[in-house]
């Protein structure tokens, strides 16, 4: 399985993200300038010009023709993908830390961190079909974290939206009227902040990664724990294999952590872990400092992974991985 190693940012990976058919791989980095990429090859087809901070997320609509992203210059802009032109920015008074496109793309929710006296807060906005119709406005602001909001996704149908950050508590909001539903469990829970949250293809589940060294697997519904995967690094990012049992779990150390002289240069890996077993079936090395984000493409044929060192790896499975017997 040989990478095809992606050289397109000039500063450390944040986000991953292909679009429904697979064919397009769109990377977020905090050099300013999310770009969009051929799937298959690993060839770059552009970038999105016009923000000027660190691009934390993004998020693609269903027929590939709209792109979202969340960024450290306080504004969250739709983008015509296409051709590459802002289509509209929301304007936040703090970070855009994380966007996600409701199911039919017609809301959005965004989470804006916590700066100064202002606590950290998750928006939703209406999408409109046209971008001329386009407004600021927040349908509803829901509050309630400490600290920064690392992901807010959509739930099924729409009807709630999942949260998680910093306070290592996963929060189930109510859509419509913004009351708080579920919590996690504090026992069960993560013990340190929460990086990443990542849902399963048909929506039903979804696995957290956090920095107490671990990524957990939760019913998206009634919020109970269903695994736990142990590993010794914390996880950065995390993602699920859409046609096998493999969660793949992505870390490493913190920048300002990392030495210089390691004589292990490379072995950041990608581990992977059978979902149902929890239990270590493999890893990718190969990334020079610590992974940040990680995708699967819809087709479960391969997967690619942003590190700290700027690259985005395409991996391509060879025939043997879809074989793996435990």
């Amino acid at each position: 399985m040989r990478p095809i190693l992606m050289k397109g940012h000039e500063r450390p990976l944040t986000f991953l993200k292909y679009n429904r058919e697979g064919d397009l791989l769109f990377s977020c980095a905090k050099d300013h300038t999310p770009t969009v990429w051929f799937a298959d090859n690993g060839e770059r087809l552009g970038t999105y010009r016009g923000h000027n901070g660190a691009v934390w997320c993004c998020d693609v609509s269903r027929d590939s023709k709209m792109l979202i992203t969340g960024s450290a210059d306080t504004t969250a802009r739709l983008w015509s993908v296409q051709n590459g032109t802002q289509l509209f920015a929301f304007n936040f008074d703090s970070p855009a830390r994380s966007v996600d496109f409701s199911i039919g793309d017609k809301l959005a929710v965004i989470t804006a961190d916590p700066f100064m006296e202002l606590p950290s807060a998750i928006h939703v906005k209406r999408i409109a079909r046209d971008p001329a119709d386009q407004i600021g406005e927040s349908v509803l602001i829901l509050r309630g974290h400490q600290g920064r909001i690392a992901r807010a996704v959509w739930g099924p149908l729409n009807k709630t939206i999942v949260s998680a950050g910093e306070d290592a508590i996963i929060r189930v909001w109510d859509s419509e009227t913004g009351k708080l539903l579920r919590e996690s469990d504090k026992e069960t829970g993560h013990k340190k902040a929460i990086t990443s949250l990542t849902k399963s293809v048909d929506g039903s589940h979804f696995v957290t990664g956090s920095q107490d060294k671990s990524a957990k697997l939760w019913d998206i519904r009634t919020l109970t724990l269903i695994k736990t995967y142990a590993t010794e690094r914390p996880v950065n990012a995390v993602t699920m294999s859409p046609l096998l049992d493999h969660v793949v779990l992505g870390g490493g150390q913190d920048a300002s952590a990392v030495t210089m002289t390691d004589h292990r240069a490379g072995k950041f890996e990608a581990k992977f872990f059978d979902k149902i077993l929890q239990e270590e079936i493999g890893g990718v090395k190969g990334h020079f400092g610590p992974i940040n984000a990680l995708a699967f493409n819809p087709d479960g044929k391969s997967f690619s992974s942003g590190g700290e060192d700027g690259y985005v790896r395409l991996h391509h499975f060879d025939p043997d991985y879809f074989n793996i017997k435990i």
